[in-house]
């Protein structure tokens, strides 16, 4: 019998855990043991499968059913993983010179369909990179949060078309904003971008079961998802 953390050889009995199994400790790194534990580690396999599967419209139960991990161990994963998503975008640097980006609005909620959160988002349009998020309410404060999350070369040089709703007027530089109707095609990348989210995230189906309870969880699985989005985007 060998130590599981340091695999020597020294062990010795020590008790009975409180369901009756005789307890084991290591004389050499002091780990105590088991011989065969109810709960075994999870495989980093098996934790870079739920990675991806995070990325694809499946519930968390549908992942347990999927993968056989517990639950309550699944949610304790998907906490401390979204928690340490970057909440700051992560691109290419860019030259100053015209830059153009697309810029709208996505409703979603969390916990009940009256706590609605908008996914405020900017695309470039010749990297087809996510350039600027914000999630929060629809008003000046959203757009001004969109402002901030854009880069700084995207503030000085870029030309923004949005749809009319009021807040881009007051807060993005007049002579770079542009409103346009959809009917112009001016928006259509972002607006394209708006559904691949909804295909790709299950939290944000319009009629789903699998909505976020937790306001952290929602905005970092958003994140998530643009990091692996802008990441997967060959750029030259």
């Amino acid at each position: 019998m060998n130590c599981p953390k340091c695999n020597s050889e020294y062990i010795l009995k020590n008790g009975r855990t409180r369901s009756g199994k005789q307890n084991f400790k290591c004389r050499d790194c002091g780990r105590q043991f088991v011989m065969t534990p109810r709960h075994q580690p999870i495989a980093e396999a098996t934790k870079k499968l739920i990675d991806r599967l995070l990325l694809e419209k499946i519930s968390l139960a549908g992942i347990v059913r999927a993968t056989g991990v517990s639950e309550r161990w699944l949610q304790y994963y998907v906490n401390k993983k979204l928690g340490a998503v970057k909440r700051q975008v992560e691109v290419k640097s860019k030259k100053k010179g015209k830059l153009i980006i697309q810029c709208d609005e996505m409703w979603s909620f969390v916990g009940n369909k009256d706590n609605k959160q908008w996914i405020w988002l900017a695309i470039d349009v010749s990297t087809k990179e996510i350039v600027g998020v914000y999630i929060g309410k629809r008003d000046q404060a959203g757009a001004q949060g969109l402002w901030d999350s854009l880069p700084p070369v995207y503030r000085q040089c870029a030309v923004s078309y949005t749809d009319f709703w009021s807040a881009y007027r007051i807060v993005f530089p007049q002579k770079r904003h542009k409103a346009v109707g959809k009917e112009t095609g001016l928006t259509n990348y972002i607006e394209r971008f708006n559904n691949t989210m909804r295909q790709r995230i299950s939290r944000l189906v319009r009629k789903t079961l699998s909505f976020s309870k937790k306001l952290s969880n929602h905005i970092g699985a958003i994140w998530y998802f643009i990091h692996e989005y802008n990441a997967s985007l060959s750029i030259n």
